[in-house]
């Protein structure tokens, strides 16, 4: 896991981004312009930024140049519209470390930023772990966060089930019959275990909800029963 700080000014792209970024087991931080990256970046915690271009305050170009200027020790990875081999080559002499254009699927921006952490010496993601008794999520580098039955039923499922596992295993799991049981009462579980383990860590519960299908745990994790 790395910290990344993402700079893109269209609020449902960045959105989408971060979401996508955290499903890989990142920690985001999130800005919209030029000076609010500068106000909440830290360059001893972020490892790696990912940047667009065309900003509302500025030019992406020009911040990587002032960051590299003040020997900012950070992977940069631009993540733009443009797209043609001049921008890419000023962008790449410019300091950024990888120049993607936004028409890119997001699986490559993925492997650009777990090659480039490796390059940043960023350790290996650590790991969650789910026990049955007691019954406790205990996200890295925090103490336990106690659970209800019914919480650890459902982040066991989704800890043994793969990269998606679908409502109806859930439900199913729960002992419930999938037709009779109203679908909002699973949204509303979810709500729960993400707050519960946000105020109690401030960590974001790398639980993605995928359309239409179910849900992915997306960091690693070990169970013990």
């Amino acid at each position: 896991m790395s910290q990344v700080i993402l700079l893109e000014d269209e609020p449902v792209l960045r959105e989408e981004l971060a979401e996508f970024l955290q499903g890989q087991g990142h920690r985001v931080t999130v800005a919209a312009t030029v000076a609010e990256f500068m106000q909440v970046l830290q360059p001893r915690e972020h490892q790696v930024a990912v940047l667009d271009l065309g900003l509302p305050d500025g030019d992406g170009l020009d911040l990587i140049l002032r960051m590299r200027r003040s020997g900012m020790r950070l992977g940069i990875v631009i993540l733009t519209a443009r797209g043609s081999t001049q921008d890419k080559v000023t962008g790449l002499t410019g300091g950024a470390d990888y120049y993607i254009p936004k028409t890119a699927d997001l699986s490559e921006l993925a492997a650009t930023i777990a090659a480039l952490a490796r390059r940043m010496d960023v350790q290996e993601q650590p790991r969650w772990l789910l026990q049955a008794s007691p019954r406790q999520l205990t996200p890295p580098g925090f103490p336990p966060v106690a659970l209800s039955a019914q919480d650890f039923v459902v982040l066991k499922t989704l800890a043994q089930g793969g990269e998606s596992v679908t409502r109806e295993a859930i439900v199913h799991a729960l002992g419930a019959d999938y037709f009779d049981y109203d679908q909002r009462r699973l949204d509303t579980q979810m709500r729960r275990l993400r707050r519960k383990v946000q105020e109690a860590c401030g960590l974001e519960l790398p639980v993605n909800t995928l359309r239409a299908v179910g849900f992915s745990f997306q960091a690693p994790i070990d169970v013990k029963l």
